[in-house]
């Protein structure tokens, strides 16, 4: 007979029905999903060029993006966020705003085919600036904060008014939800939600994705608006901030090797919080699947549940269509 103090966790986990009756977080459902797509501004409207550090991702051109998306659509993907190349830069970052930039063309092609997609675009003028930075720079490699807000809030609008169902901020420059935000409402687009990359660090886990959007610094590095890895309390400062300058929903950035940092914010915003599953997450784990030293599909679930858990309701992965067409979420 056993002691009277002997735990039998094993009770509770002796069926596939009593585990799925007190499985704290719920599986991954279709709608936790972001699909993330790289549109490139191009007369060839074949265009379609794997990412080599990202094996099963692309650039696509407006028609190849559109026959993608249906693939997915098909599948069940819900939403997507977009990601523009423009065919030119310059240090105003002109492409990014223009009424007929490219993003705003995906905008307008994804909404008119499939109305009821959700159409999240990320607003940055990193892949738009001659230079690759966040910003507007000063001759000495400076990014002036101020002066980028009118450009962010100009490009914010751009897209809402293309019909963007939510438009994310990713620059990490001070005061841009609130630029946007006063931007938003003034152009009578006050239903259009932020959803912030409130918490962005500057992180070596995003090397595949500055190939993937040809947005890699020509001088310098972010660390001077992008947050130090080192730094906890921080993360809870900036979200508190976006708060309170108006954002609709929080995204933290990388996820996996900030678990600890997603969890935090959400016990102290009561906003819809995502978990950005960033490119150098997912090339490790696709090149490991690859080379078949791990189960790819059980590790990209694990992955992305252990974010759900911390306290992610939307997640940005590139997974997404993976999981869709193989049926691995509810």
């Amino acid at each position: 007979m056993s002691h009277p103090l002997f735990h039998r966790g094993r009770r509770l986990r002796s069926s596939a029905q009593i585990r799925d009756m007190v499985r704290d977080t719920a599986p991954l459902l279709a709608e936790d999903l972001i699909m993330p797509y790289f549109v490139v501004e191009t007369d060839d409207q074949s265009f379609r060029k794997e990412i080599s550090a990202m094996p099963g991702q692309y650039q696509l051109s407006l028609g190849e993006l559109e026959k993608q998306v249906e693939k997915a659509v098909d599948n069940g993907l819900k939403s997507v966020i977009l990601f523009g190349i423009p065919a030119q830069k310059d240090e105003k970052a002109s492409g990014a705003y223009a009424e007929d930039g490219i993003v705003q063309e995906a905008v307008r092609r994804l909404k008119h085919r499939w109305p009821d997609l959700y159409v999240i675009t990320d607003v940055c003028l990193c892949e738009y600036m001659s230079h690759g930075h966040c910003g507007v720079l000063t001759p000495g490699g400076v990014v002036l904060n101020d002066p980028t807000l009118p450009l962010l809030a100009k490009t914010a609008v751009s897209h809402a008014a293309a019909g963007a169902d939510m438009v994310a901020p990713s620059d990490m420059m001070d005061g841009r939800v609130a630029a946007i935000r006063a931007a938003l409402d003034e152009a009578g687009l006050v239903m259009v939600p932020i959803m912030s990359y409130a918490v962005k660090y500057a992180s070596a886990f995003y090397g595949p994705f500055r190939e993937a959007a040809e947005s890699a610094p020509s001088c310098g590095d972010r660390k001077a608006y992008q947050m130090d890895p080192g730094n906890r309390r921080e993360a809870l400062i900036e979200a508190l901030a976006d708060v309170e300058e108006g954002a609709d929903a929080l995204i933290v950035k990388p996820a996996g090797p900030y678990l600890d940092i997603l969890r935090e914010v959400r016990d102290a915003v009561d906003l819809p919080l995502c978990a950005y599953q960033v490119s150098g997450e997912y090339s490790m784990i696709r090149a490991a699947g690859l080379n078949g030293w791990i189960n790819e599909e059980a590790v990209m679930l694990e992955s992305l549940l252990g974010m759900k858990r911390a306290g992610a309701r939307m997640l940005i992965t590139y997974f997404s269509e993976t999981l869709l067409e193989k049926r691995l979420v509810r």
